[in-house]
């Protein structure tokens, strides 16, 4: 059954094209990702799908019957109760409570968050007899298990689907077809072959073989107009002679350019870090309830040391947000105490903005209000992909993505060593996603991440910290992998999760253990490391004296220079025992070195 059917498509800002030409067809079974930059109309293009918005030019037929169901990027609710929002059956509460919503069924909608609210608008749809779904970022604001569970309900889904996410892992799995969207042209990546079943794959490999082509037609270009300009070159005469409409096509090879990049060059998020001392944060006992509830932390300790990269999960309510902002200085403890090093400077990364005023102009927010931008903030944020038009953009009219782009670049120009990041994917195209990646891989400095977001997760954590619900927190070395297989080999969470300290007995017991048995892999790596150096020091030292001593023939000299010479074995000495005894704990703790 035909569900959509879009042809012609244009969709314009006032400085360009957002889309052109662009041609959507969509039937009962179909699966269709839709992927892009951030600003280049993902969600235009669903809005105008679903009817929602009308296109400026080109036309869009729906099937006879056609049911659409729709989720927005900031979806509007009814002033009811989330029951009844939600649909109002036990089909609905069951949903509801899938995707993290389980104790706010009597909750007035006009009370919920962003998040919550979008779960809500989700879990309607899903009740819902829809034949075709249209969904703007679903997964932004699920745990992990409300992801996978969204993953099993839409793969079971017997209609068409269209879909626009960052989430790989979704595209992987649900899209038999992408669109990719660059700079006002629709590209369509059907799986084939090696990549049959996976439309994330076939896009992949489709943008690839366009670049390819594209190198290879400027290269083409390039040939053609060196032979043009040695014929034009062949004496004056013998120009005058030429015919005309050659010199025409001979100037045009010559002036002609490649397209220009959707972007220019990489996003470069390395704006510099200041000096971490071994000291980061700590947290002893630590314990938190908000006014009238349970304790979402419940005697927590947690040692966060220098090139540490830990991710936190756990199910939507169980404190991960509340962690990230008692490691940041903004919430106190209600009992227990949170240590800071004196060196540490803290970039926080929020999940929807706050901080942003949508009235405020992008070049406004960067600089501070108290003075006006130079060339130098100019440049700043045209690394990040904020042209001279974007500058003087209110931040209101900025796409989900260049919000959380702005926001990044507020927060690594105050050069901060501990990064707090609570959902960074959320909205961010593949692009900016994979340069957070590369940049978060090098990093220096300590990082603690909230996500969702599994491919990431995989990518730059090497440490998880689990929280139960109940107030406990699991620390579990190797990343997300190590953290599902601790996950599927753990019969009872709760029972599980006592080795990571739940009230002050269990903080005794790892205070009274070598301080070496909180150590991260990620810091004996670096320890180990820095012994090597301190052994390679101590010993050019040592053999230096040696071989000073072995040319000096008065006594007095030999005799300081041999307790010089002493000395330096003796740290010598000490730097191979401290070598050994880190070279050990790595061993024992199965950290390859």
């Amino acid at each position: 059954m035909l569900l959509v059917d879009a042809r012609g498509l244009l969709a314009t800002r006032p400085d360009r094209d957002l889309f052109r030409d662009v041609s959507v067809t969509v039937g009962t079974g179909d699966r269709l990702g839709v992927v892009g930059i951030n600003g280049c109309g993902k969600s235009t293009l669903l809005r105008v799908l679903a009817g929602h918005a009308r296109p400026e030019a080109g036309e869009v037929r729906h099937g006879r019957g056609v049911r659409i169901g729709v989720l927005d990027q900031d979806p509007v609710l009814p002033d009811v109760n989330v029951r009844e929002a939600a649909g109002g059956t036990w089909q609905a509460e069951a949903v509801l409570d899938r995707l993290g919503m389980g104790g706010l069924f009597d909750a007035r909608c006009s009370t919920l968050s962003g998040g919550q609210a979008k779960r809500v608008a989700l879990a309607r749809l899903l009740v819902d007899d829809h034949n075709l779904l249209i969904l703007d970022e679903p997964t932004n604001h699920l745990d992990l298990d409300a992801v996978s569970f969204l993953e099993d309900r839409l793969s079971a889904h017997r209609g068409g689907l269209v879909l626009v996410t960052h989430d790989r892992h979704v595209l992987d799995r649900l899209t038999t077809e992408v669109l990719e969207l660059d700079r006002g042209h629709g590209y369509r990546h059907v799986p084939a072959g090696e990549h049959a079943g996976s439309g994330y794959a076939a896009y992949l490999a489709g943008r690839a073989e366009r670049a390819e082509r594209a190198a290879d037609a400027e290269q083409t270009r390039r040939n053609l107009a060196r032979a043009e300009l040695a014929w034009l070159r062949r004496g004056a005469p013998a120009r005058t002679r030429k015919p005309k409409a050659r010199i025409e096509a001979a100037e045009a090879l010559v002036q002609g350019r490649p397209a220009a990049a959707a972007r220019p060059g990489d996003l470069a998020l390395e704006l510099g870090t200041t000096r971490l001392g071994s000291k980061v944060v700590e947290l002893h006992g630590v314990t938190f309830a908000y006014a009238g509830a349970r304790p979402v932390l419940d005697g927590v300790d947690l040692v966060i040391e220098p090139g540490d990269r830990l991710g936190v999960v756990g199910p939507n309510g169980v404190g991960k947000s509340t962690l990230l902002g008692l490691l940041a200085g903004r919430l106190a403890p209600g009992a227990g105490r949170v240590e800071v090093g004196t060196t540490v400077v803290v970039g926080e990364l929020d999940q929807r903005g706050a901080t942003l005023d949508p009235a405020m102009r992008v070049r406004s927010a960067v600089v501070g209000p108290h003075r006006e931008p130079d060339w130098a903030d100019a440049r700043l944020m045209e690394r990040f992909w904020f042209d001279a038009d974007a500058q003087w953009a209110p931040i209101g009219t900025l796409s989900g993505g260049e919000r959380r782009r702005l926001q990044l670049l507020i927060v690594l120009a105050a050069k901060p060593n501990l990064l707090l990041l609570d959902e960074p994917t959320n909205d961010l195209d593949l692009d900016t996603l994979r340069a957070l990646e590369d940049f978060l891989e090098d990093w220096p400095g300590a990082l603690v991440t909230v996500s969702h977001d599994r491919s990431f997760l995989d990518r730059v954590t090497t440490e998880v910290l689990a929280l139960d619900g109940g107030g406990g927190a699991t620390l579990v070395r190797g990343g997300y992998a190590g953290w599902m297989a601790w996950r599927s080999a753990s019969t009872s969470p709760r029972e599980a999760a006592s080795p990571a300290g739940r009230g002050p007995d269990r903080a005794a017991e790892r205070a009274a253990k070598a301080p070496s048995a909180t150590r991260s892999p990620s810091t004996l790596r670096r320890l180990v490391g820095q012994a090597e150096r301190d052994v390679a020091v101590a010993t050019a030292r040592r053999d230096a004296l040696a071989t000073e001593l072995a040319g000096i023939a008065d006594h007095r000299s030999i005799a300081a220079l041999g307790r010089q010479l002493a000395d330096a074995q003796a740290t010598l000495d000490a730097a191979e025992e401290a070598w050994l005894a880190l070279a050990a704990e790595a061993e024992s703790a199965g950290v390859a070195l």
